[in-house]
């Protein structure tokens, strides 16, 4: 099924003016990377190109159809000179009074989309407005609002080249309901309630020093001991970063060594597809908070497995809190390291051209 970037024009391909009316060559100033990331998306995804415009009062006499055209074509000949061409143009001419179905955010111009074989569940709409939003909503698309901040045409870019890095699984035994969500490209955004709070801290760090979003609901059998509760957190979780990586496509793949007080703690890995684990980190007590000691390899070793990811993990230092924490916050910022993405370079990591 073919997949639609539904793309609006003022404010979103090019800059709109405080008259929000773009009728003289003057006025016109595009975007920036509107010609560099457009094209990008052109030349490395199948998306259809759709660009869906209100135009209020075209064809009236305060904006007359012979200022209109002109410009609006020398905008289409210059993005289609830096190799960016549209596939449908649907430009709409009532006034937001007329409540036309065909005015953005109805769907009166695009009802073909709706109606043929598209796969509009996985299309986007691109822009700049409330509207444009609420048109994503009534297609039953994703919208993709710049702001000219945190969301630009480089932000936009790397999300449809490179796909939402998202995963979720839910696994469960005869021992454990354990429920996991990842956000690889989140903010650091967590909630995490395992039953044992200092497992809980640990994970934790990963969400804020891996700058993932990381949602993990458990329910384990606590009254026998701890063991089920981490291994299967571990399995449950590295599942969903495998599954987020995808192809792997363009992630640095390796990564991070740091200190924490009187602790040095490094942690390499290596997204390869190939599972193994070192670890030389030995512990004197027999707990931390609530949580064995011995269960900390254990969890590494299963989360390397269901991730098949090769990780080694040396630390040394006195203190056996910070030994710990060192350990999962340079794990965070590996993970932080291995799955970000050049899409300069958006290819396989690997020599083989295969992970």
């Amino acid at each position: 099924m073919k997949k639609v970037l539904f793309i609006d024009r003022d404010g979103t391909l090019i800059k709109e003016p405080a008259d929000e009316q773009i009728d003289a060559f003057e006025k016109l100033e595009f975007l920036p990377g509107v010609f560099y990331y457009l094209r990008r998306i052109r030349e490395l995804t199948d998306f259809e190109l759709v660009m869906v415009s209100n135009q209020d009062g075209l064809g009236t006499s305060s904006f007359p159809e012979e200022t209109f055209w002109p410009v609006h074509n020398f905008i289409l000949k210059t993005l289609q000179g830096e190799g960016i061409t549209f596939d449908a143009i649907h430009i709409d001419r009532h006034f937001p009074e007329d409540n036309a179905p065909t005015r953005k955010p109805g769907t009166g111009m695009l009802t073909a989309y709706m109606q043929g074989d598209y796969d509009l569940a996985h299309s986007y709409v691109i822009g700049d407005r409330a509207t444009d939003a609420e048109l994503a909503h009534n297609l039953g698309c994703t919208p993709l609002i710049l702001d000219g901040e945190q969301v630009t045409w480089k932000e936009v870019a790397e999300r449809i080249i490179g796909g939402e890095r998202t995963a979720e699984v839910h696994r469960v035994t005869k021992e454990t309901d354990v429920y996991v969500r990842v956000d690889l490209d989140g903010t650091g955004a967590c909630a995490v309630d395992t039953g044992l709070k200092f497992f809980d801290h640990m994970l934790e760090q990963i969400a804020h020093h891996g700058g993932v979003d990381l949602t993990i609901r458990v329910k384990g059998d606590l009254q026998v001991d701890e063991h089920h509760t981490m291994e299967d957190t571990a399995l449950a979780l590295g599942d969903c970063l495998r599954q987020c990586l995808g192809d792997k496509r363009g992630i640095g793949r390796y990564g991070f060594t740091l200190p924490m007080d009187d602790c040095l703690c490094q942690v390499a890995l290596d997204f390869g597809g190939r599972p193994w684990l070192v670890w030389n980190a030995d512990f004197k007590r027999e707990r931390i908070g609530d949580v064995p000691t011995e269960m900390f390899l254990h969890f590494f070793k299963s989360l390397s497995d269901t991730a098949r990811m090769n990780l080694n993990v040396q630390a040394d230092g006195e203190n056996e809190h910070h030994k710990i924490e060192g350990i999962f916050k340079a794990f965070a910022r590996a993970i932080r390291m291995a799955v970000r993405r050049d899409f300069n370079h958006f290819q396989l990591p690997s020599s083989k051209g295969q992970l």
